[in-house]
């Protein structure tokens, strides 16, 4: 009888990288080690340094150092005609205001706690920009002022700064509609900024100023501008309605987070071409994620036993099973594209049906796969067997693969398909065909050289042994995929769905790795390799009992589950609010919540008086949740969001450690200010 010999250090290595994600972060140092040297986070204010809350407030209100103003250059203006809007700051001697969050540095240091100048056009209820009847804005296009240098000394060291001040305008690019009626149109413009000098700031401030514009019936009724706003519009550059009508588009800064990894780019121009390249990648990583992991030794033993008779077949079957991939990446991107209202895959496992179906389809060809059930199956489960040596089988394993990965979201392509859903068709197909490329090349790679797979074992007690082991592993998953559909059949938003399916995924998994560690004793008489597979069959009886327990528990953290109202009711007393978005069908979310949050240090962070930690469960159709998880400019999760007690956003991921969820708390603490200054509203000076 064949043994477990060097044919089997292959299929070792698959299944140790199975455990490796898990093993590597339960190895990570304490939460109290981390935050001895933090990784850096760009755009993540504090992240890599101690947190630092800004200069004291010695000046009380920033509105007593900055007068504000807004001036329409043409008070009557014609339907169709262009309208620059201009909101003026005059600060007093001595004193700055922050430059806008995206503003170039130019070799400038950046202050982790500056409070950034902003303005929003008509904000709503929910503080977005709302639209006005009969007027255009492209606030994407705003002018800014050029920045002055500063020097000072926030803490570490003297260094020169980027900001504004003196007297300057904002220009915002307006036009009145053509179908405009007579009458008069009034913009509410808010704007937020913080006064500072050289020996510390204002408390931020809130400052409401509005323009009022009269359309009148023709153009030669229109009024001309003033001398004083002919003064001022000598700083507007106009070619920006040319550029706006040419179709040019704004700068875009997307912003990517791989845990201490940052960077932004704009996906513009070439820019786009980056954007394929880090989609792609993203693609790639999803073959890493616990939703598609347990599945690549068996297609690697497919290709193995293909290249045994021919290695043009196996080229071929390979390239087959990746054009399975990329076709269900484009068909998911031609739904999104053409279905109103469709995003996400997340929207299609909010449907319990899709869910379960999934579960189903990957119940069956996992038997199928596995063969060691003898019993006959109805002929229409053997149309959709996935045999590794047909071309039907092969494309069928590739759309299987990929949908197992729809529930996980790989670090760096959630940014990249959040922004691709906002575009046209065009660029939608392009995206997603880029992710299934990536995610299709591992396999497309790997049976263009099928001697980098001869030490897979092609047939035989050990292939059985692989093939029986997976097999059960992905009955695991189906079983997890019906009983996340069945959950969200019963939960009602915002309560908790139930979690008592994972005991029979627990078992499953438990008997995986009880067969696996029993059948290598029976077939090798080999010290090492009874060591090596039958030790590994133990670790993945006991992980699967370890998670089946895990899931069940109460867990450390004393959750609130989302409202509106909750989260509305904790901003208001001024508490630091973390939201985590979650769903029982999302492995990620699952595997961040125990590694990451239910750490002891980040625990008890969570649980502290003057913080807040709301849990947001799609596994539902969670209306009000969707609608938190779109107005945080995301489509997928995992997500946590973290607010300072102002309600201002301080940390936005998809991917983080203990440290960094730490540091943005601290951060979050420090942002108290901002709230007692914005407390009188909108007035300006």
């Amino acid at each position: 009888m064949r043994t477990l010999g060097r044919r089997a250090v292959f299929p070792a290595w698959i299944l140790f990288v199975a455990l490796l994600g898990a093993t590597f972060t339960a190895s990570l140092p304490s939460s109290e080690a981390w935050a001895q040297t933090p990784p850096r986070i760009p755009g993540l204010p504090g992240f890599g340094k101690p947190a630092k809350a800004p200069p004291p407030p010695v000046f009380g209100d920033s509105r007593d150092q900055v007068e504000t103003a807004v001036v329409v250059p043409n008070a009557k203006v014609a339907p169709g005609a262009d309208v620059p809007i201009a909101v003026t700051f005059k600060l007093a001697d001595g004193f700055h205001i922050w430059p806008k969050a995206d503003a170039p540095t130019e070799g400038r240091a950046e202050f982790d706690g500056a409070i950034r100048t902003d303005l929003t056009i008509n904000p709503g209820a929910d503080g977005k920009p709302q639209p006005i009847a009969g007027i255009e804005f492209n606030a994407a296009f705003a002018q800014w002022p050029a920045q002055h240098t500063v020097e000072s000394d926030l803490g570490d060291g003297l260094k020169k700064y980027g900001v504004y001040e003196g007297t300057f305008a904002i220009f915002i690019p307006a036009s009145i509609a053509k179908d405009a009626k007579p009458g008069v149109i009034t913009v509410p413009i808010e704007l937020f900024f913080q006064a500072c000098d050289n020996r510390g700031c204002s408390n931020p401030a809130h400052a409401t100023v509005t323009a009022t514009i009269e359309v009148v019936a023709g153009a030669g009724e229109s009024a001309a501008p003033s001398a004083a706003s002919k003064d001022l519009l000598k700083d507007f550059d106009p070619s920006v309605y040319a550029r706006i009508r040419a179709g040019e588009k704004p700068s875009e800064a997307l912003e990517f987070n791989l845990f201490s990894l940052s960077f932004t780019i704009d996906p513009n121009g070439a820019g786009f071409i980056l954007l394929l390249l880090i989609a792609a990648a993203g693609g790639a990583l999803l073959n890493f994620t616990p939703c598609v992991l347990p599945v690549i030794p068996l297609k690697i033993i497919g290709l193995s036993q293909a290249a045994q008779g021919s290695r043009t077949k196996c080229f071929a079957l390979g390239f087959v099973m990746s054009l399975g991939v990329v076709a269900f990446w484009m068909a998911l991107g031609v739904a999104i594209a053409s279905i109103k209202g469709f995003t996400s895959t997340n929207q299609l496992f909010q449907k319990p049906e899709f869910t379960i179906a999934v579960g189903i389809v990957i119940g069956v060809m996992a038997i199928g796969m596995a063969g060691f059930f003898s019993m006959k199956l109805p002929d229409w489960v053997y149309m959709v067997e996935a045999k590794h040596d047909s071309y039907l089988g092969s494309f069928l394993f590739g759309i299987m693969t990929a949908v197992l990965s729809t529930p996980c979201t790989a670090p760096l392509m959630g940014t990249a398909v959040a922004w691709a859903t906002t575009q046209g068709p065009g660029t939608i197909l392009t995206v997603f065909a880029f992710v299934g490329t990536g995610m299709a090349l591992p396999y497309l790679v790997l049976s263009a050289n099928p001697k980098w797979i001869d030490a897979m074992p092609r047939t035989g007690p050990a292939s059985d042994l692989i093939k029986q082991t997976m097999g059960l592993l992905l009955l695991a998953a189906a079983a997890y995929f019906i009983g996340a559909g069945t959950s969200g059949m019963l939960v009602m938003a915002p309560e908790p769905p139930s979690h008592v399916y994972w005991w029979i995924v627990g078992a499953i998994g438990v008997g995986a790795g009880g067969w696996l560690a029993l059948r290598t004793i029976k077939i090798t008489r080999k010290p090492l390799n009874r060591v090596v597979f039958g030790g590994l069959g133990v670790v993945i009886l006991a992980v699967s009992a370890l998670i089946a327990l895990s899931q069940t528990a109460k867990g450390p953290i004393a959750w609130t589950y989302y409202t509106p109202e909750r989260l509305a009711d904790a901003q208001k007393a001024g508490k630091v609010v973390v939201v985590d978005f979650t769903a029982e069908w999302c492995a990620n979310c699952k595997t961040l919540e125990a590694l990451v949050l239910n750490t002891p240090g980040v625990s008890k962070e969570f649980n502290a008086d003057d913080v807040t930690a709301i849990k947001v469960d799609l596994t539902g159709n969670n209306v009000a949740g969707n609608a938190l998880l779109k107005d945080a400019g995301r489509l997928t999760i995992p997500l946590l969001l973290v607010y300072g007690r102002d309600g201002t956003l301080v940390m936005n991921a998809d991917a983080y450690t203990p440290a960094q969820v730490l540091e943005a708390i601290a951060t979050a603490r420090a942002k108290d200010g901002a709230k007692d200054g914005a407390k009188d509203g909108a007035r300006a000076k």
